[in-house]
C-alpha cells in the first residue's frame, strides 16, 4: 500500500510555510508522497476571494519543481462544489484503492475540526496529521513559519517585497497575479 498524504487549502498563493510544511509532513509522517490538493473553494470560507484555480495551480506546481515526494494535484477541481474534504477522499479511496490517506490539517482546523462535514467518518476513513500553528500544538514537528497568503498579497498591492515569503520562482508570477 502506497501512503499518502493530502494537505489542503486554497495556496492563495502558495508559500514557503506550505512547503516547508509538506516536507516535514512526508518525513515525519513516514509518507511516499505528499499531495498538495489546491482547492477550488473552501466551504467554510465562502467569503474569500480567490485567484482564479489554474492561476493558483500553476505557481504551486511552479513552487514544487524539485520537491521530492510532493506534488501538486488538481483532484479536488474536478469534484462537485463545494469542495468537502469527506466527499475528496470517498473519490480518493474509490479511485486509488492500492493507496492509503493520511489528511494533514493545522492545529486550528483540528481545534474545531467537529465543525467538518462528516468529520467522524473522515475520522474513520484515514490518519489525521496535525500540525502546529500561533497558539495550536501537533502531532508532528514543523517549522511554524510566520507567512501568511494574506500577507503576501497585501504586501503585492502596497508594492513591497515578497522575497522570503514565497519561493523565489513564483515571485514574477506571483507579483503579477495579486497586483
Amino acid at each position: 500500500m502506497k501512503r499518502i498524504g493530502i494537505f489542503g487549502g486554497s495556496f492563495n498563493p502558495i508559500h514557503v510555510g506550505h512547503v516547508a510544511l509538506a516536507k516535514a509532513a512526508r518525513e515525519a509522517c513516514g509518507l511516499d508522497e505528499v499531495w498538495l490538493m489546491v482547492s477550488p473553494q473552501n466551504p467554510l470560507k465562502r467569503d474569500m476571494a480567490l485567484l482564479d484555480d489554474q492561476k493558483r495551480l500553476e505557481m504551486a506546481q511552479k513552487a514544487l519543481e524539485g520537491v521530492e515526494g510532493v506534488k501538486v494535484s488538481d483532484y479536488e477541481m474536478h469534484l462537485p462544489k463545494p469542495s468537502y474534504t469527506w466527499h475528496t477522499l470517498q473519490a480518493l479511496a474509490k479511485d486509488n484503492p492500492d493507496s492509503t490517506f493520511t489528511l494533514i490539517i493545522g492545529g486550528d482546523n483540528w481545534a474545531h475540526f467537529e465543525r467538518w462535514y462528516h468529520w467522524q467518518d473522515i475520522l474513520r476513513m484515514c490518519d489525521i496529521a496535525v500540525y502546529p500553528r500561533e497558539g495550536y500544538t501537533g502531532t508532528f514537528d514543523a517549522p511554524l513559519v510566520n507567512v501568511s497568503s494574506t500577507e503576501i498579497r497585501q504586501k503585492v498591492k502596497e508594492g513591497q517585497s515578497i522575497q522570503g515569503l514565497v519561493p523565489d520562482s513564483i515571485i514574477p508570477l506571483v507579483e503579477q497575479y495579486y497586483k
